[in-house]
């Protein structure tokens, strides 16, 4: 599998991760070539190796490919590799299409949601994806919006295949104990954000939405990414009160217990772990009606609102934060549909 994968965070990491475990309880050899990083290290049995880059835009993905190419033909020969497995159309899905090419291995790719914005603009690199996805044996995509995107690029509908992401019930349920709340001092409801700081999640709409709120609460932001300074000098200059920045975690279920409310207000999105975890915690959602989230987000879980809608977005906070019983009913309908999101579909 080609990748993120921990220590790596997201949502592209902990779908790598949960399907390459679950693969190797079924007995298969599993082995992950991911971006550099300084913890880099073997998981649960699972063999995990990184190729260098340079942490400079424009060049990183293009240096990584080619680092990345020449280690992936290295393994398929000494590991004896019988499928290449890529997350993200580039430079995974490129890197995998070489790599299929020289060894004449087969290759599929996962289409994680963010990586497709790209299907819908006219980028340059639209001719590339095409071909990546047109030569791969199977495309996986992780939600139905997703598979149509995909089918207007030509590519047959028997190669696609919808495989939704897991949460594992073992780490994210309700019975966690959670110090959270003492670690940051309050007594106030709170509302909770967890994701990449990237435009496409929205969180500027949520700040604003903050600063409408009725009722008093606190606003977590856990995650780090392109938009920190930028969103936290949009704090202090608009004086929005009772906002904490967490920075990037990786204790999300010790965070998650002590939340009241989850709120992702992307605007776009694949099919977001996060909810799944929420729901796997019971605990009640408000989120965006894009993307894949209205395929697992009902009225029976949670609220949905229109995209960049700070004030729809404030009236669905305070109406959760003014009526416990609806959320813990919400909750409890969420921990049920977590339940079948427990294991990936895989085409092999």
């Amino acid at each position: 599998m080609i990748g993120k994968f921990p220590p790596h965070l997201g949502g592209v990491a902990s779908h790598t991760y949960n399907l390459a475990k679950q693969l190797k309880e079924k007995g298969y050899h599993i082995s992950i070539l991911t971006y550099p990083h300084e913890k880099i290290e073997d998981k649960n049995d699972i063999k995990v190796s990184s190729a260098p880059t340079i942490n400079i835009k424009g060049l990183r993905g293009l240096i990584f490919t080619l680092t990345a190419t020449h280690k992936l033909i290295k393994i398929i020969r000494k590991e004896d590799i019988d499928i290449i497995h890529a997350h993200y159309i580039i430079p995974p899905g490129l890197i995998a299409l070489i790599g299929s090419i020289i060894t004449g291995k087969p290759y599929y790719v996962t289409v994680h949601g963010s990586d497709a914005l790209i299907l819908s603009s006219k980028s340059i690199l639209r001719p590339i994806i095409k071909l990546i996805l047109r030569k791969a044996s199977k495309v996986l995509v992780v939600s139905k919006k997703l598979a149509e995107k995909v089918t207007e690029l030509g590519i047959p509908q028997e190669k696609i295949m919808i495989t939704y992401n897991m949460v594992d019930t073992k780490i994210f349920n309700p019975q966690i104990k959670t110090t959270f709340r003492e670690e940051i001092g309050t007594k106030k409801p709170i509302i909770l954000f967890v994701g990449n700081l990237v435009p496409q999640k929205g969180v500027e709409y949520l700040l604003k939405a903050k600063k409408l709120l009725k009722r008093d609460s606190k606003l977590v932001i856990v995650g780090g990414g392109p938009l920190l300074k930028k969103l936290k000098n949009m704090v202090k200059e608009e004086n929005i009160e009772d906002v904490i920045f967490t920075g990037p975690r990786t204790d999300i279920n010790n965070i998650m217990a002590a939340a009241d409310i989850i709120v992702l207000p992307s605007v776009s999105e694949g099919i977001p772990i996060v909810l799944l975890e929420a729901m796997a915690m019971a605990k009640p959602i408000i989120a965006t009606k894009v993307g894949g989230i209205p395929e697992i987000v009902d009225e029976s879980v949670g609220i949905l609102i229109e995209p960049k809608n700070p004030k729809k977005l404030a009236n669905a906070i305070d109406k959760l934060l003014s009526d416990e019983k609806c959320r813990k009913k919400l909750g409890e309908n969420g921990l049920k549909k977590a339940a079948k999101f427990s294991t990936i579909k895989t085409p092999y």
